[in-house]
């Protein structure tokens, strides 16, 4: 569990962290470099799930060796399916990244929202639903380990 008291909201105990994968955590169906390690270490602390319609069918292959749960959407309302899948784990105990738009509800559902925006970019929507916006997938997974920068973001 990660512990976050940001002034002027509340403490945030937050025990998941769902994420979208392409154009999230991978580019093009590629892993991008450093995020396997990265979420390795913040796994031993909260549960890692990733959400993917799995574009490219490279999602299982390229998460091999991460500690996480791997849920494979069906094509229709994606947006809907992620969104109730935060609602189902708790929303206020979940960090939820993504760059698409059938990340926008996901991202507007968690306690915190990220929206990243790389490669692919990032739907105005997700961004709208946002609650911090970072210009890499591993920008935003260094605020889990440096919680500081997400009270400095979010404080009010």
């Amino acid at each position: 569990m990660i512990n976050i008291n940001i002034p002027g909201h509340r403490t945030i105990k937050i025990e998941h962290l769902v994420l979208d994968y392409n154009g999230t955590l991978a580019i093009d169906g590629k892993l991008i470099p450093d995020v396997k390690n990265i979420l390795n270490v913040l796994s031993k602390k909260i549960k890692i799930h990733v959400l993917t319609a799995d574009t490219f069918g490279s999602s299982g292959k390229e998460l091999t060796g991460i500690n996480c749960s791997l849920h494979i959407l069906s094509y229709t309302s994606q947006d809907k399916q992620k969104e109730q899948y935060i609602i189902d784990l708790g929303k206020d105990t979940v960090i939820a990244i993504g760059n698409g738009k059938n990340d926008a509800l996901m991202l507007k559902e968690a306690i915190i929202g990220i929206a990243v925006i790389q490669k692919e970019g990032a739907s105005v929507k997700s961004l709208q639903n946002a609650d911090i916006i970072c210009k890499s997938v591993i920008d935003a997974l260094n605020l889990l380990e440096k919680e500081k920068r997400i009270i400095a973001t979010l404080r009010n």
